[in-house]
């Protein structure tokens, strides 16, 4: 196991710029995820990683040494990729010893090696199975047996479940998280969805157009993001945004008067959005608030509300079961320790 830092790190395609001095200090162990928009450079920054990218500008070091200027199969690193990348003439077993075999390990150490991982991935009945007779989900586990076989100093993971149905998606997740609380290997995972960022990972990092947004455990993300971006992106449904005016205490919508029980570098008179999650919402009689609601999404546990208040959008998360029907008029009171208050111009958050 190793330590992975990322200081100042710069791409370019020609003229082009995609990552821009992006600094990262991921710790011995630590399953980091970089998650994002599709396009915002996490794919290209773990790609520099392996080594299958080269890097502009910046450094990068797993462990102690700096390995700008190795190749992939010395950086001591494993990586799971999308698309599985299985040899499909070879069987599951021979997948999985590959790369010992290529390193000329004893026959031996890799029998060894390859059951002790189908063991863990549950792999033992399918060793000699070829990949086009496995599912998806067995495909990836494959993938993940292989990579765990060479015993890395470091695990990469390139979106690797976004080819799986739904089920599948959430049972995979926790599995790779059951395995990396096995393992405890360094593991840097890449995805653009962030209820597997937020499930799975020891800290995240939020990426947009190459840079870093913000980087932090996911209840730190989720309960103080630094600017809208990262509060619409982590959470779903994603945090309710509404425009408004910084009055004495307090965000003015129309005639509205919502008060704010936190510590704000904010003046009177300034243009701010009021940030609530949807499950911080919740119907009451006596509150300024009225929204109307436009559509309604049963889910069983829970019951979401697309409505719409003074013409900007709220999404709220019921927990109990109400008679509603699209255009009922609802009043909602918003958690008054739990709100955010952000810039309407740059979008930071106003938090002292």
């Amino acid at each position: 196991m190793a330590s992975v830092s990322i200081e100042q790190v710069r791409k370019s395609f020609g003229e082009t710029a995609v990552i821009h001095g992006v600094d990262v200090q991921i710790q011995d162990g630590e399953f980091c995820v970089l998650v994002g928009p599709s396009g915002c450079g996490k794919s290209t920054l773990l790609r520099m990683i392996a080594g299958l990218e080269e890097i502009s500008a910046g450094e990068i070091r797993i462990g102690d040494r700096v390995v700008n200027d190795l190749p992939p199969k010395e950086r001591d690193i494993a990586m799971v990729f999308q698309n599985y990348a299985l040899y499909p003439h070879m069987k599951v077993r021979d997948n999985m010893a590959f790369a010992l075999m290529l390193a000329r390990q004893p026959k031996s150490e890799i029998d060894r090696r390859v059951n002790e991982a189908a063991a863990i991935l549950g792999l033992e009945p399918y060793l000699d199975r070829f990949p086009r007779q496995l599912s998806g989900g067995q495909r990836q586990r494959v993938a993940m047996g292989r990579a765990i076989v060479r015993d890395p100093q470091v695990f990469l993971f390139d979106e690797p479940l976004s080819n799986l149905d739904a089920k599948l998606r959430v049972q995979m997740r926790t599995e790779i998280k059951a395995l990396h609380q096995r393992l405890k290997t360094t593991s840097i995972y890449v995805t653009h969805d962030q209820i597997e960022a937020m499930t799975m990972a020891d800290r995240i990092v939020v990426m947009r157009d190459g840079i870093v947004e913000q980087i932090g455990s996911p209840l730190e993300l989720y309960d103080h993001p630094a600017n809208v971006f990262v509060a619409g992106f982590i959470g779903s449904p994603a945090m309710n945004l509404i425009r408004g005016t910084w009055q004495d205490g307090a965000v003015m919508i129309d005639s509205a008067r919502i008060p704010v029980r936190r510590n704000l570098r904010v003046s009177n008179g300034q243009a701010v959005l009021l940030g609530s999650r949807p499950e911080h919402l919740t119907p009451s009689d006596g509150s300024p608030l009225v929204a109307r609601v436009e559509v309604i999404e049963p889910t069983g546990a829970d019951t979401l509300l697309m409505c719409s208040l003074n013409g900007q959008p709220l999404t709220v998360v019921l927990r109990e079961r109400m008679a509603l029907a699209p255009g009922d008029l609802l009043k909602l009171a918003p958690q008054l320790d739990a709100l955010h208050v952000f810039d309407a111009d740059g979008g930071r958050s106003l938090a002292s």
